[in-house]
């Protein structure tokens, strides 16, 4: 079963991941995701546990536990589905550019005062 593991600090790397829970028993894989660019963690990720009763003692005994000063959120991880509707995404601006607003700067005709 794989477990979903939000909150995370962002010291905490996949094998920091891996010996939080393997107390639980016996981990396939645990990974913490990272940004592409900067390979910073996004303070998130997976452990796969080989037994699901293991998985769901972890699930209960760690979700909301404090880890380096976080609350994680620890729950059965959902496969992704593109197709479900997602939140929309903040816009922050910009988007425009270009030389809009109608004016003109220079050229054309004089000006008199």
């Amino acid at each position: 079963m794989k477990v979903y593991v939000g909150n995370l600090p962002f010291t905490v790397d996949s094998e920091k991941l891996k010996d939080i829970f393997s107390s639980y028993g016996e981990i396939e894989e645990a990974t913490v995701i990272s940004d592409k660019f900067s390979g910073r963690s996004k303070g998130f990720g997976f452990v796969t546990f080989s037994n699901d009763e293991n998985a769901k003692k972890a699930i209960s005994e760690m979700n909301e536990k404090e880890v380096e000063g976080r609350q994680l959120k620890v729950n059965e991880a959902k496969p992704f589905d593109p197709d479900k509707p997602r939140p929309p995404r903040r816009n922050f601006g910009g988007g425009g550019g270009g030389r809009g607003s109608g004016r003109s700067f220079g050229g054309g005709r004089e000006r008199r005062f």
